[in-house]
């Protein structure tokens, strides 16, 4: 878990990143000392109220669901701590009036306490109140629950929408606003998943909830209580999906089956980010979700992707599946202003979310003078071999390579060349390839490389490649050592007027030109293979002046060699074998 923060008082954590929101949504007040975020233009008269609220730690819930179509306040406790009952007493007085305030709670007992009696206090001040309570964990089971029941999770949020949309209607009463809320509870199913647990800013680290490298747990809450189940090690991500489906709708299991979706009108699935992940992560997860989901034939109608209710940190993620009418549907479509509110996308089988192609179609055909293919210019069979050859020691570096970028660079640059090699070795190695001997095969090879090298040194490769390929287009016979070094001198040209680039800046052209300056010489491959090898060791200690190794400590450079260099030695070589 990540113990660094920025802030490390965590009082002032949570009263400042209250304000802040005074900041990004101009319609909301502010009640610095009660914790209170309010609706600057709601109309007590003419709307029902919604108020909702927690311990902090869950943003953007809840304060940053406050706005035009969802909440109307909501009151802030500290770091997984429930607000006390004069806070949400005075979010009450703050924005309720003769139409009534419903107030949305998560199942905890600290919150349901304080909430039914500041609720009851407004009873008694003549302001009608209602309460709903929102349990939508599955991972416990009603055997364990008992009279506590399930937890509160990230389904809350669907409530919080589909009520606020109900309430945002200036004929809707307190009655019917409630009913909206609870159809809503009622028909949820949530289940959680952390690779660690949290830490509190200016907290001590609690040893009990470090989880090794190869565990995670499974049923988790959101104040950092453990889960249900621990994994060990780590399941694949279809397996933990699967499990986590198993879960949310498996009918059998009469300790979860909490809702029966084989009635269901339509299916909304959220997947929420507890914080932790990067968009990244949590887009691949949505997209097994949703495959697996469909696959079950519960294609869903609304999809809910993003971060809606945190666990400060929490590297993990949460499915939520809501059994819903067309009313809730139109509900969850309803505007909002609410600014830490994503809203849904729309999935139906008339109109699919989205189209899959796997590639752009050829606008235009290679052309060839007078309609003729060119003579051959490859030997096939050593063409082939050496390639193969060279594509296996840039995947065998691929480990050393990224550690080198690691320390002067992103650490991406091993996987990039990698994943590249591993495109063209099988081109070559394909049953559906017919390594033809003419220039339409380095053009295939530079397009391979193109399509599956990404970076700057992707777009350098490929111009170099797609240069050669052209350079060799002028041969009318097989080349050898020497017409190749005369072609590849003429692609070094065409790089060099795409980039400024030279040998002695530190990047991966110190091994490329001297490999490609020594074969045009006619010293061989041998001896050119040597020239690049040393080329890039020569980068070890070389001052970067351009590239991502401009931005590092300097120190690094004299640890390790330039790794896209290193990259480009080890191709080479591999070329130079045969």
């Amino acid at each position: 878990m990540s113990t660094k923060h920025f802030v490390t008082d965590i009082d002032k954590l949570v009263v400042d990143a209250l304000e802040a929101l005074t900041l990004t949504n101009p319609d909301v007040l502010y009640y610095k000392n009660d914790k209170v975020i309010a609706k600057k233009s709601h109309d007590p008269q003419r709307h029902v109220a919604i108020i909702s609220g927690g311990g902090a730690g869950h943003e953007p819930a809840h304060a940053a669901f406050v706005g035009e179509g969802m909440l109307t306040a909501a009151a802030s406790g500290w770091i997984f701590a429930s607000p006390s009952v004069a806070q949400i007493e005075r979010a009450i007085v703050a924005v309720a009036g003769p139409k009534g305030v419903l107030l949305i709670i998560k199942n905890y007992t600290g919150d349901i306490f304080h909430f039914s009696l500041a609720a009851e206090k407004a009873r008694s001040r003549g302001i009608p109140a209602a309460v709903v309570v929102v349990g939508d964990d599955v991972a416990v089971g009603k055997t364990k629950s008992g009279k506590v029941g399930r937890r509160g999770l990230a389904g809350t949020v669907l409530v919080h929408k589909v009520a606020g949309a109900a309430a945002a209607r200036a004929d809707s009463t307190l009655k019917e606003v409630v009913a909206a809320a609870k159809e809503v509870a009622d028909n949820l199913v949530t289940v959680g998943v952390s690779l660690n647990h949290v830490h509190i800013p200016g907290r001590k680290i609690e040893e009990e909830n470090i989880m090794a490298e190869d565990e995670a747990e499974l049923g988790l809450g959101i104040h950092n209580e453990k889960g249900c189940v621990r994994l060990q090690p780590i399941p694949s991500l279809p397996d933990l999906v699967k499990t986590m489906l198993d879960q949310l709708t498996d009918e059998t299991d009469a300790d979860r089956a909490y809702v029966d979706f084989a009635t269901a009108e339509s299916v909304v699935l959220m997947v929420n980010n507890l914080g932790g992940l990067s968009p990244l992560e949590l887009g691949a997860i949505t997209n097994e979700v949703v495959g697996q989901l469909t696959s079950r034939g519960l294609r869903p109608k609304r999809l809910f992707s993003g971060t809606y209710m945190t666990s400060l940190d929490g590297p993990g993620f949460s499915i939520t599946l809501l059994k819903a009418s067309d009313t809730v549907l139109k509900n969850l479509d309803a505007p909002t202003k609410a600014v830490g509110f994503t809203p849904g996308s729309v999935v139906t089988s008339d109109s699919p979310s989205r189209v899959i192609v796997e590639s752009v179609a050829r606008k235009t055909e290679r052309s060839h003078t007078n309609g003729q293919a060119k003579p051959s210019i490859l030997d096939p069979a050593k063409f082939t071999s050496s390639v193969k050859l060279a594509c296996e020691k840039v995947i065998a570096a691929e480990p050393q390579i990224t550690q080198y970028d690691t320390v002067v660079g992103d650490g991406d640059c091993g996987y990039t060349l990698k994943r590249a090699a591993e495109a063209v070795l099988s081109f070559v190695t394909s049953s559906s390839t017919s390594i033809s001997p003419t220039v339409s095969t380095l053009q295939d090879l530079a397009e391979t490389v193109e399509n599956n090298m990404d970076g700057t040194s992707g777009a350098i490769f490929s111009i170099f490649l797609h240069a050669l390929a052209t350079s060799t287009s002028r041969f009318e016979t097989v080349l050898d050592e020497n017409g190749w070094g005369c072609a590849a001198a003429e692609a070094l040209k065409t790089l060099y007027a795409a980039t400024p680039a030279r040998p002695g800046d530190r990047t991966l052209i110190d091994a490329l030109a001297p490999f490609v300056e020594t074969l045009a010489a006619g010293e061989g491959v041998k001896n050119a293979a040597v020239a690049g090898r040393k080329g890039a060791e020569g980068t070890k200690g070389m001052t970067a002046s351009l590239g991502r190794a401009v931005y590092v400590d300097a120190k690094g450079y004299d640890r390790v060699p330039d790794p896209g260099a290193v990259g480009v030695a080890e191709l080479v070589e591999g070329l130079a074998v045969l």
